[in-house]
């Protein structure tokens, strides 16, 4: 799989900018395969205003993901499954860190509410 297009500067990495091709190109996947998995339902790309394909930086990092998986001999239906479970275990990941950070701010702003004590 070829290097991907980033760094400075650049769209946001789930802006769709690259076509078909250069997706296919880009990650070393077949055009047809690149349908295939967005039938599947294993990806979504953006769709300029004529309805051309647009494929994000994030859309490449998953077709590396898939390329792995059936490269391991994982089929579609399988591959579909892992992608949806990694899809929520991040969503929660990211959620549980949401939440230690409220939870952290929240113990500090009661630690500052509370009178001080004299210890006379």
């Amino acid at each position: 799989m070829t290097d991907l297009p980033g760094g400075g500067g650049g769209p946001s990495s789930d802006h769709g900018v690259y076509g078909i091709s250069v997706a296919a190109e880009l990650s070393g996947i077949p055009v047809q395969s690149l349908r295939l998995y967005e039938r599947h339902g294993l990806l979504m790309p953006d769709r300029s205003g004529g309805g051309t394909r647009r494929y994000s930086a994030d859309d490449l990092a998953r077709l590396k993901r898939i390329s792995a998986l059936v490269e391991a001999g994982v089929n579609l239906v399988g591959i579909a499954r892992i992608l949806g479970l990694e899809d929520d275990n991040a969503a929660l990941s990211e959620a549980n860190t949401d939440l230690r950070s409220s939870n952290r701010s929240l113990r500090e702003s009661a630690k500052s509410a509370r009178p001080e004590r004299n210890s006379d």
